[in-house]
């Protein structure tokens, strides 16, 4: 005789489970991911406006992107490596490292491909009034941070300095984020800061506000030979207006922000995206001031790695690329 209580106990397993798993045939939602900085950054925001208009054309497939935050540039890379996320927003000196296995990066990651490239990331040296710093010369001895351990900004602020003829032992070097160098130079722990992101930033206007500061130029000579040496260095000048003290415009210089792809991501999915991204550019603009200089004619100023196929694909379409 069959124990109905038995019985009893299998038919609430089945339906817990058919409840869990649902119909054996119904379409699930695919989530694709893209690793962008800080909330307070723009990567963020960029990401965030991307996965809105990129559902609009993805939506049939039942796909949706969505934005998280991350540590950036060099973790954003190690990301990709890891199959972690999609997609990501890195700076386009630092996808070169990546992709050659440079530097902070002991092998190459060759399964990341470009996008796009965005928006200059300009490189300014924050310094306070007092400390009278008006040239990278002029560093020497200072307390200088140069950006959190493995950043972009600690290899821009490397690649500075021995550009003038010194290192990191040349300074008293501090490895802190920006917010926290910020508030260093504030309390007068701290005589300047590195910071590449764009312009604007609201933790440097806020330093401006808090202290009398100064944007310190990265020109002349020395900042030639910089750029001869780093393809993906670009002149780049900080107007005035934005920050307080800063009177006339400052001349320093840029990396560009970009976007990358898993290189193993499906075409029509990486082709869609970008086609998405132009098309419906007046929404993506709305995010962030600094995207007012987005455009698809410049999007492959600065590409430091190969295509992803569909980026290409889109670009070939539009005559961007032959």
């Amino acid at each position: 005789m069959i124990n109905k209580k038995r019985i009893g106990i299998c038919l609430i397993v089945v339906l817990v489970l058919a409840f869990a798993l649902g119909p054996v045939h119904a379409d699930k939602r695919r989530f694709l991911s893209i690793a962008s900085g800080w909330v307070t950054g723009a990567y963020y925001p960029f990401a965030g406006a991307v996965s809105r208009v990129a559902w609009k054309s993805l939506k049939e497939q039942n796909i949706k992107v969505t934005a998280e935050s991350s540590g950036a540039s060099v973790a954003n890379a190690k990301l990709i490596s890891a199959g972690d996320t999609d997609f990501a927003l890195l700076q386009n000196d630092i996808a070169s490292y990546a992709y050659y296995g440079k530097l902070m990066f002991d092998e190459p990651i060759t399964n990341l491909l470009g996008c796009m490239t965005l928006y200059p990331e300009t490189i300014q040296l924050v310094a306070r009034k007092d400390a009278k710093i008006k040239s990278v010369a002029d560093l020497k001895g200072k307390r200088v941070s140069i950006g959190p351990l493995g950043s972009g900004t600690t290899e821009n602020a490397k690649q500075i300095l021995a550009a003038w003829g010194m290192t990191v032992d040349d300074i008293q070097a501090q490895q802190l984020k920006t917010q926290q160098a910020a508030d260093y130079m504030v309390d007068g722990r701290l005589d300047a800061y590195f910071a590449t992101t764009a312009v604007g930033a609201a933790v440097i206007i806020d330093t401006a506000v808090r202290v009398p500061a100064v944007i310190v130029p990265v020109k002349g000579r020395n900042a030639k030979k910089l750029m001869k040496e780093y393809s993906f260095y670009a002149k780049d000048t900080v107007p005035t207006g934005i920050y307080k003290g800063v009177d006339k415009p400052v001349e320093t210089v840029a990396v560009m922000a970009m976007m990358v792809a898993r290189a193993d991501l499906e075409e029509d999915i990486v082709y869609a995206i970008v086609k998405a991204t132009y098309e419906d550019l007046e929404q993506v603009k709305k995010a962030h001031a600094k995207f007012q200089v987005i455009d698809v004619k410049k999007s492959q100023m600065g590409m430091s790695v190969p295509l992803h196929p569909g980026a290409k694909r889109y670009f070939k379409e539009v005559g961007v690329v032959k």
